[in-house]
This record gives structure tokens, C-alpha cells and sequence, in this order.
């Protein structure tokens, strides 16, 4: 018989699949509904569009996303459809690597089990994988790269070692070639493969062979899976570009691209109605109603809300981490928390003058990471609080169930219905 301790510690790979199965079924599900653009469709579909006949058009953002969305369109033809087809993938792809990632970071089953379902449920990953924005496509490569990178760090061999590492540096410049909001996340890894080199080699952290965090990869060498090559990918998304028929861009042009986008973004001043800040988002405080009103024969809602469940106690689970992190000796809470932080504070130091709710995509995952982290501790107690644990879960999944008809667009009976669900007066 198999002891407990090596039952706990096997790998979920199976749950991860199926989990990732039925969110994928879940979402898909009734996806072309509504059948007309809405939120930020109105500008990434039709830039879309205009992308096969390459035309510019929505030039503030990286183009990659854009991409991926007329590549669909192309194959499909201009239906909701192939509209959102590439952010489910995405999303679905993403869902799945991120499991993986807890998975490599941590090797604990039940705690990667619970992350994964923590995410699919905590409603902004549901919502943003089934809508046509450039999001869930950054997100969604954002967590590949991640996995890959944790399971390059431990790979059996150097061949398969650097296989993870060249995927991750793809992903890495796919998920920037999409959008800027997965940076902070992305420099990570390099960071992280430093921070290891340095504490196993000292002063010798350049040169020393066979050293770690994987024996055979240099930094040098480091550098060109994790820095160079992301770059390149990431500069090679802009292809589209440099072939159109007006304001065709260079391809030695990559400062003044960069210095024209900037200046695009920071040029959007005009006070929003769903504008909202980073320490908001954190609470749960100011959503977005991406859909509302009579359509396909019915009126329906589609919020960008967090769980209220999981997304608080992943708050107060943040801070448990810190915790864990410094006097636990927790590497793998540690990263968890900086991936957090970093993705949320570099809205609170840029100059990006509107910020709205689904920024908080990518540090609404992480937080899943270490509210799972946090309810595997609980759960390994013999006393009152493991059933703490338990019942934080069931509510988070039970919150999920009760307001799935304002993140899918059910129809709703009236305009009046939606009532039930707005529990605080900035939630409408």
C-alpha cells in the first residue's frame, strides 16, 4: 500500500486536465451569445479585421492579440465565434499551465488541485476567456511561460531543460506581443534564475560550470533563453506592420514604435465611468458591466466581478504568505507573493491615467495560488480550524453557482433581476 505522505505528494496531472475540461466545456458553452460586439469588442474586433487587409488601426497596443483574433476570423469568418475563440483557448491553455505552475513550484497535490479550481471559479478568468479583448491572450501565455520556466528548473536532463526554457522565451514574447500588463511577470524568471545562481556559486555566479539552478545552463546562456530571445519574438509579432500600405513601420524602428504607443496611451485622458484603482480592485470594490441590455431575445448581464469569497480571502491569504514566506521559509509562497505584488503595484507607479477592473486579472490568479497555499496549511491541522478550510472552499464554489448568470448572460426575467446580485452600491 502506498503511504500517505507519497499519496499526497503525486502528481495531479489528471485533475488538472479535467478541471481544465470542464471549464473549457462551461465556457464555451452558449459563447457566441450575445451575438453582436460588446464592452471592448467594439475596438478589437474591428481592428481585427482591418488587420488581414492591413490597415493601422488601434495602434496604442502590441499587436499579437489582434493577431490571434483575425487569424480565427480568417478561418471561421467574421462570427462571435471566431471572435472569441482565441481568448477561450487561451484562457483554457492558461487555466491548465497555471495548475502546472503551483504544481513544479510547490509539489503539493492538494494544494495545485485547489488553485486550479480556485481560478476557474473566481469568476474574472470565466468572464475575460470568453470575450475578445486582448486580456485572456496575455494572461493565457503569461502562465505558459511561468510553467514552463518552474519545470525547466526541474528538469531531469539539460536537453529538456533548455526545450522548457526555449518555450518559455516563445511564450514570453507572445504574451508581451499581446499586451504590457504581463511584464512584471514575466521578468521573473530571469530574475529568479540569478537569485539562484548567486546563492549557490557567490562571486563566481558568471563563469562557474556545472552550477545551478540547472546544471549545464550558463547565465550567459540564461540570458539569451530568458532575455534575448523573448525580445526577438516579441519584436517579430509586428511583422503585420511593417507591410502596410500607410504608416508602414521600420524594422529598425523599435524605440520610436515604443515612444508612439506610449504617447497613444498616455494620451487617453477622458474620465471613465468604470475607471477604478489598483487598491479597489484588491478589495473587490468597482466592477465592470460589460454587458447590459435587451439582446438575442432577452436582457442580460455579463459582470467583471471577482469572487467575493475567494478573491478577500486570497487578500487576507496574501498576508499570511508574507508570513510564511519569511518565517516558514516558503520559496514557493515567496514567489506566489511576488508575482502578486509585482502585477498589481506597477499600477499603482505607472502613469497609465485610466486603469480599470481586469487589470487585476493576472494578480487575481497569483492571489489563487496563495489562498490554495493557505487552505492546504489549514487542512493539515487537527483542530476546529482544518473545517475553516473547508467551508471557505464550498463558499467560494457556491458564490460561483449563484452568480453565474450575470458572468455567462443568461437571460434574466427583467431588467430588475440583476438587483439580487449587487450587493454594494459600487458593484452597479
Amino acid at each position: 500500500m502506498q503511504p500517505i505522505a507519497s499519496r499526497n505528494n503525486r502528481d495531479p496531472l489528471g485533475w488538472c486536465l479535467v478541471v481544465t475540461a470542464l471549464f473549457f466545456i462551461l465556457a464555451l458553452w452558449r459563447i457566441s451569445t450575445p451575438g453582436a460586439y460588446y464592452f471592448d469588442e467594439v475596438h478589437y474586433v474591428p481592428a481585427s479585421l482591418k488587420m488581414l487587409k492591413l490597415i493601422p488601426t488601434n495602434r496604442e497596443h502590441p499587436l499579437f492579440g489582434k493577431e490571434v483574433i483575425a487569424a480565427f476570423i480568417h478561418v471561421l469568418g467574421d462570427r462571435p465565434l471566431a471572435w472569441r475563440l482565441g481568448p477561450l483557448l487561451l484562457g483554457t491553455a492558461g487555466l491548465f499551465a497555471f495548475g502546472r505552475l503551483v504544481w513544479h513550484a510547490s509539489h503539493r497535490r492538494r494544494a495545485t488541485i485547489t488553485a486550479i479550481v480556485l481560478l476557474a471559479t473566481n469568476f474574472m478568468w470565466f468572464v475575460q476567456s470568453r470575450i475578445a479583448m486582448l486580456d485572456m491572450i496575455e494572461a493565457g501565455l503569461c502562465m505558459i511561460a511561468l510553467w514552463q520556466f518552474a519545470a525547466a528548473l526541474g528538469a531531469r536532463t539539460t536537453r529538456a531543460a533548455r526545450l522548457r526554457l526555449a518555450a518559455a522565451g516563445i511564450a514570453m514574447g507572445l504574451s508581451l506581443g499581446a499586451k504590457w500588463s504581463s511584464a512584471p511577470a514575466l521578468v521573473m524568471p530571469g530574475l529568479c534564475f540569478f537569485v539562484l545562481r548567486v546563492k549557490e556559486t557567490g562571486w563566481k555566479f558568471v563563469g562557474k560550470r556545472g552550477a545551478g539552478p540547472i546544471p549545464g545552463v550558463s547565465l550567459l546562456e540564461a540570458v539569451f533563453w530568458l532575455g534575448l530571445l523573448p525580445l526577438a519574438v516579441y519584436w517579430a509579432t509586428y511583422a503585420p506592420a511593417m507591410f502596410y500600405a500607410r504608416l508602414t513601420l521600420s524594422p529598425y524602428d523599435f524605440i520610436g514604435q515604443h515612444e508612439l504607443m506610449v504617447r497613444l496611451q498616455d494620451s487617453v485622458k477622458k474620465p471613465h465611468p468604470y475607471r477604478s484603482f489598483w487598491y479597489q480592485w484588491a478589495a473587490d470594490w468597482r466592477v465592470i458591466w460589460y454587458l447590459f441590455k435587451n439582446i438575442d431575445g432577452a436582457h442580460r448581464g455579463i459582470v467583471m466581478l471577482g469572487n467575493p469569497v475567494s478573491m478577500l480571502a486570497g487578500l487576507a491569504a496574501f498576508f499570511w504568505g508574507l508570513w510564511a514566506a519569511l518565517f516558514r521559509r516558503r520559496g514557493d509562497i515567496a514567489a506566489f507573493c511576488l508575482l502578486y505584488a509585482a502585477t498589481l503595484m506597477i499600477w499603482a507607479v505607472n502613469g497609465k491615467p485610466v486603469q480599470f477592473y481586469y487589470h487585476y486579472l493576472l494578480p487575481g490568479a497569483f492571489l489563487m495560488a496563495l489562498l490554495a497555499f493557505a487552505l492546504d496549511a489549514l487542512w493539515q491541522r487537527k483542530d476546529r480550524w482544518r473545517k475553516l478550510g473547508t467551508l471557505s472552499m464550498a463558499a467560494s464554489l457556491g458564490m460561483f453557482v449563484l452568480f453565474f448568470p450575470i458572468i455567462s448572460g443568461l437571460p434574466l426575467p427583467s431588467d430588475e433581476t440583476y438587483n439580487f446580485w449587487m450587493w454594494l452600491p459600487s458593484w452597479r
